[in-house]
């Protein structure tokens, strides 16, 4: 890995984006250690965590690559099939935001399930500014994340969403000084290894299941799980202690 420093737990994966001469901007590069990473992911399936380095998250993609790109590798969904793996991950997503996530990087922020942010993180889309549209997930997914009227102020206007701004409308779910922003988000995992593993990977499956989809999704789900002998345990442990 030379865009990416990966650390592979036993309960976790964290990935720190790391292109410190180009503030992390999503390359190539980039990009194939991403899909290595849900591939493993994808084999052995646990939370993931992606964050940046050196105060800022990611500044967008690399637009010396963009400026080469062509309507070829535009309809090839470059970063687009990227962050929509990402979304589809088994496991939950989170990324903590530390300074700039601008176009791609905000894309990335925004195909992660929960996000974390520093005081001075800041989420905007300039594509249009370049003349391209932010093409790899912010004209569809921003608008369920913040509103349509946010969202298009964002994409339409320019606007630059700081940290408070972030927290007011739930784009982000807490806010914090940046020397707490990464065990905050270790913190919220934490939290997620302690419940079943394969009731938190089907609750994810059956949230971005399509809405036609329920509630037969929900109830297919909650059939595996309760023949699943984990169930059986965790409940006999929890009448046992109320008992006690």
């Amino acid at each position: 890995m030379r865009a990416l420093v990966v650390e592979e737990l036993s309960d976790r994966v964290v990935v720190r984006l790391h292109r410190p001469e180009a503030r992390n901007a999503v390359n190539g590069e980039m990009v194939r250690e991403l899909h290595d990473v849900c591939a493993g992911l994808e084999r052995v399936p646990k939370p993931l965590l992606v964050t940046g380095s050196e105060g800022v998250f990611a500044a967008g993609a690399d637009i010396g690559e963009l400026r080469q790109r062509g309507r070829d590798e535009a309809l090839q969904g470059i970063n687009s099939t990227l962050f929509e793996r990402i979304r589809r991950l088994p496991m939950p997503t989170v990324a903590a935001v530390d300074g700039y996530a601008l176009g791609g990087g905000a894309e990335l922020a925004y195909a992660c399930d929960i996000r974390l942010a520093s005081t001075r993180a800041k989420f905007g889309n300039p594509e249009p500014n370049l003349g391209i549209i932010a093409g790899a997930g912010a004209c569809w997914r921003l608008k369920d994340l913040v509103g349509e009227p946010l969202a298009k102020l964002v994409l339409l206007a320019g606007h630059i969403i700081d940290a408070a701004e972030a927290a007011a409308c739930r784009l982000v779910a807490e806010v914090l000084e940046p020397d707490e922003l990464e065990q905050a988000a270790h913190r919220l995992i934490d939290r997620m290894t302690k419940v079943s593993a394969t009731a938190l990977r089907l609750t994810k499956l059956v949230m971005d299941a399509p809405p036609g989809s329920h509630p037969l999704a929900d109830h297919l789900a909650q059939a595996a799980l309760f023949e699943d002998p984990d169930k059986q345990a965790r409940m006999t442990k929890f009448l046992e202690k109320r008992r006690d």
